[in-house]
């Protein structure tokens, strides 16, 4: 899951990217909002916490222009505001739930991993694929009842392939969600982390499949040959 952080306190959000790098995520960071909004509209990103005061654009202006421009990501808003009239001004520009500093860092993971589990459409927050169950809630994941410890990259690249049943995902998409960083066609490190997850999870080889020329997929059906 790759995050957007749109704070300008420098102390702040190296504390949100080093926490959320160790949850797995990836993360970009922006410090003002005009930078914000075009990194938002140039990339692809599955979530965004924005700070209401912000350089350039407010952080309720940055939000209102991202769903103005069609952009349907989920947002978590961040402020020293504790206003009533301050938390509708942001719900109202667009915003999908709101945080006020001081905030509990394992509050926001949970409020960020309900906002992700929304936007994916899923009725249940457990996701399955063959003899393999993932809950984001509780980042728990098990193969055939039995449960299964995996680092945190190997939890976030299984994640977003169970989030993306189906969809051949190329390395360099696998490499800017996962790890935050441009596909470097000198590097195995997808396809190293693929068969860390096959040792551990598919030991028959038939979950995560091979695309050939594109990358890997995972079918939602069980047995898939």
């Amino acid at each position: 899951m790759r995050i957007l952080v749109v704070e300008d306190n420098v102390r702040i959000s190296a504390f949100l990217r080093k926490g959320l790098a160790e949850e797995g995520y990836s993360v970009e960071l922006s410090h003002d909002g005009d930078e914000a909004f075009a990194k938002a509209v140039e990339q692809e990103f599955d979530a965004a916490i924005v700070d209401v005061m912000l350089p350039g654009r407010s952080g309720v202006e940055l939000v209102r222009d991202l769903r103005d421009s069609g952009r349907e990501l989920p947002i978590l808003m961040l402020t020293a505001r504790e206003r009533t009239e301050d938390k509708i001004e942001g719900l109202d520009a667009g915003a999908d739930d709101y945080l006020t500093k001081p905030f509990d860092f394992t509050e926001l993971t949970a409020r960020l991993r309900a906002l992700l589990r929304r936007s994916g459409g899923t009725a249940t927050p457990i996701l399955r694929a063959g003899d393999v169950e993932l809950d984001p809630a509780t980042r728990e994941v098990t193969w055939k009842g039995e449960p299964v410890a995996l680092t945190p990259k190997e939890y976030a690249l299984l994640e977003y392939l169970l989030r993306n049943l189906n969809r051949p995902l190329s390395r360099a998409t696998l490499m800017e969600h996962v790890w935050g960083i441009r596909f470097d066609p000198g590097t195995n490190v997808v396809d190293v982390f693929i068969n860390s997850l096959r040792n551990k999870l598919d030991p028959e080889r038939d979950l995560i499949q091979t695309v050939r020329g594109v990358g890997y997929t995972v079918k939602s059906g069980d047995r898939q040959g």
